[in-house]
């Protein structure tokens, strides 16, 4: 990464259980498939040396899972829960990467449709240009060091999908 750019990923959560009678989406639990999504989203990371420098992600259960999972392979980085993430629209999630804006390497863990909309409206401007983002997938954006968060300011650097 360039010294005069910042990075912000984007994870959706890997795939998660359907709920059980009486639970909560909230409280959806990582499937087995999602396990491996998330493992190999780690993997996929590493590799690439794209480890955050600082992680915000949603408290919602399948969210926590597939960054645990996804730390157990990269190594702990720093990380908080930010309640604001779940059910977020695209430009709470604006918002919220703006006040990190300090950080080279932000990644956000959360859910659709607020990630593949804000990722849509970073790169192109518009919230409804998004090609979507299956569970498990991260999106690479960059954009300049100090620059807002807001739309057409990054550019899409690498897509990636289990």
């Amino acid at each position: 990464m360039a010294t005069d750019t910042r990075e912000i990923l984007l994870l959706r959560h890997a795939h998660a259980e359907q709920a059980g009678p009486g639970q909560a989406d909230f409280d959806r639990p990582l499937s087995p498939e999602g396990q491996a999504e998330a493992e190999s989203a780690g993997r996929w990371l590493l590799e690439r040396q794209l480890v955050p420098d600082q992680v915000l992600c949603s408290p919602a259960r399948r969210t926590r899972e597939t960054l645990e999972t996804v730390l157990s392979v990269v190594g702990y980085v720093d990380q908080r829960l930010e309640p604001a993430i779940y059910e977020a629209t695209p430009g709470t999630l604006a918002a919220l990467a703006d006040r990190y804006r300090d950080v080279g390497r932000l990644m956000l863990v959360g859910h659709n449709p607020g990630l593949e909309r804000l990722a849509a409206l970073l790169y192109s401007g518009q919230s409804g240009d998004y090609r979507g983002m299956p569970p498990g997938a991260i999106a690479l954006l960059r954009l300049q060091v100090g620059a807002e968060v807001e739309p057409g300011a990054a550019s899409l650097v690498d897509f990636w999908w289990p």
